[in-house]
């Protein structure tokens, strides 16, 4: 049995929008979708659950779709859903987030904590109907954006666009250059310059998807500006997560952090397998 895309309501706008870009990439994707609503015990929830049906029965009658009420917390009941489930998709924000958070509290504790992928439907809408034709993902030195590539590649498969991979990189604080002395980047090439960087972490996947066309930027700076710069013109931005050592759930990190809260589209935070 194919394991579903699960997507979380709440009846705010944000969670209609998750819903809309949920249907759409189960089509994509040939999964069911399941819609979950984690209600206080004295809550209402059938309103919301109908009409979010009927929302997907409208813009996408082939999905094979589910739904489920559960009286608990919200995270906790989407964490545990998540691991078993194709994907986990998050609206931006909910009615219980305070009118200043740019991220609703729910999705940033789904997000550090799942097992599966967790995207959270940011940006308006040319960004969440797939018309810029491009999926970005982020791509750090060492082996820690194996899975979030492979995750990337298989989006831009299945979306018949480009994928960016971008790396960014810093001089160490302190380095300089003269014209008697190399910079520190020639300097330290012989350990992997930025662009073996991007051409290692992407050599296994583009063999599996090589329908997929591929552009790569190494772009020298914070990794943050880079990524959120370059998800101005893309569907969806992809990035990684580590394992925490000795805790359970995910080193989200700043850069992840700072994307999830200010990316200009969907994001998709993919943990390392």
């Amino acid at each position: 049995m194919t394991i579903p895309l699960v997507v979380g309501i709440d009846g705010s706008a944000a969670s209609l929008e998750a819903v809309d870009w949920a249907a759409d990439e189960a089509v994509r994707h040939g999964v069911p979708l399941h819609l979950l609503h984690a209600a206080a015990r004295d809550h209402e929830a059938s309103d919301v659950i109908e009409a979010a049906s009927e929302r997907v029965r409208e813009g996408s009658p082939t999905v094979r779709l589910s739904s489920e009420v559960l009286h608990e917390d919200a995270a906790a009941a989407l964490v545990d859903k998540g691991r078993n489930a194709f994907a986990l998709v998050l609206g931006s924000r909910g009615f219980g987030d305070l009118a200043g958070m740019l991220l609703g509290s729910v999705s940033l504790a789904v997000a550090a904590r799942a097992d599966c992928p967790v995207v959270v439907v940011r940006g308006a809408a040319e960004h969440r109907g797939a018309r810029f034709g491009s999926v970005v993902v982020g791509v750090e030195e060492g082996e820690g954006s194996g899975t979030a590539v492979r995750f990337a590649f298989r989006e831009a498969h299945v979306r018949h666009c480009r994928l960016v991979a971008v790396h960014a990189w810093s001089a160490p604080f302190g380095a300089f250059t003269t014209p008697q002395a190399p910079s520190w980047y020639a300097l330290e090439a012989h350990r992997r310059p930025p662009a073996q960087v991007l051409d290692d972490a992407l050599r296994d996947a583009s063999e599996q998807y090589r329908d997929a066309p591929v552009s790569q930027r190494v772009i020298e700076g914070p990794a943050r500006q880079a990524l959120l710069e370059t998800a101005s013109e893309a569907d969806l931005l992809v990035v990684g997560a580590r394992r925490r050592r000795g805790h359970s759930g995910l080193q989200l990190g700043l850069i992840n952090h700072a994307v999830l809260h200010h990316a200009p589209c969907p994001i998709a935070v993919v943990p390392r397998v």
